[in-house]
């Protein structure tokens, strides 16, 4: 088992690999692939098809615009030349890190992990799960040493956190090359112990389903209990807002995994089941805890 050093003293580099392959190039895996650009390397994003891939390339590229025009360092050309997007796993070929950022499905990600290890045998492979047991998932791998977690935060061009995920066969030199990675993209790194759900997600979700429990009991408006939240603990945004923003969806497979894991506390809320089987989903359906204009 690896010995864990939290102390931000702990020895890394800030240097991120000068070529990284993204498989994902959704919300998440494309503000990755934004992050790694940003910092100076060549990025390959491989997405389910060319269609797919086209369009994650379009979201990368007006991520970057509104980077530089927030005062962001770098020329357009130069950061979107350094950008390829396909549906083919040989465009990872020489990468030294890929992360893997498709949807939480154990089985996807596990097959995702098994295709990029042949394609890129050379690489270090970072998932970005949000819950899912690392250690699972690298044993899926002839070689589970080579695994890591990377959890990214959403919106991940403005969260300043990256959370890394060590698994049971974790070498502590792999763990250093992580903090380096993090601490170049500008981000602080915390590392934690491969457990269900993690630090972050483990208490973003406890509070989240609380907070949902006192809108299905009637203790006050979502309105009224974010406002809570963020006036009374500083909170950036309040909880059932930031389930709009991650997705009732995603919170639901995280809440359903952390209830089969760690036990009825972590149980979904009735409306929460209810919500999403109407399809109020969050801000990507126009309608969560709270309805959303068409932009």
């Amino acid at each position: 088992m690896t010995r864990i050093n939290n102390s931000p003293s702990a020895a890394h580099s800030p240097e991120v690999p000068a070529a990284v392959g993204v498989v994902g190039g959704g919300r998440m895996g494309g503000g990755i692939a934004h992050a790694f650009l940003m910092a100076g390397a060549r990025v390959s994003v491989v997405d389910v098809s060319p269609e797919a891939a086209e369009a994650a390339r379009g979201r990368i590229a007006r991520s970057v615009d509104a980077s530089l025009a927030r005062g962001a360092s770098g020329e357009r050309e130069e950061i979107l030349g350094r950008l390829r997007c396909g549906a083919e796993y040989e465009a990872l070929e020489g990468c030294e890190l890929v992360v893997e950022a498709v949807p939480e499905d154990p089985e996807l990600k596990a097959e995702t992990f098994r295709r990029i290890a042949q394609t890129a045998p050379g690489a270090a492979l970072a998932t970005n799960t949000s819950s899912l047991s690392v250690t699972e998932l690298a044993g899926a791998l002839e070689h589970p040493e080579k695994v890591i977690g990377l959890h990214f935060f959403n919106p991940v061009p403005a969260s300043t956190l990256v959370e890394i995920i060590v698994a049971e066969r974790t070498p502590p030199e792999l763990l250093e090359r992580a903090r380096g990675w993090v601490a170049g993209l500008g981000k602080t790194p915390v590392v934690v112990k491969d457990s269900p759900g993690f630090a972050s997600s483990r208490l973003g979700v406890a509070i989240a389903l609380e907070a949902m429990r006192m809108v299905e009991e009637g203790v006050a408006s979502p309105e009224d209990i974010d406002a809570a939240m963020v006036l009374g603990y500083k909170f950036p945004v309040g909880p059932l807002a930031l389930t709009d923003i991650v997705g009732l969806d995603v919170r639901l497979g995280i809440a359903r995994y952390l209830h089969s894991t760690l036990g009825e506390r972590f149980a979904p809320p009735q409306i929460l089941v209810d919500k999403v089987a109407r399809g109020e989903v969050g801000r990507k359906a126009g309608a969560g805890f709270y309805r959303y204009e068409e932009e």
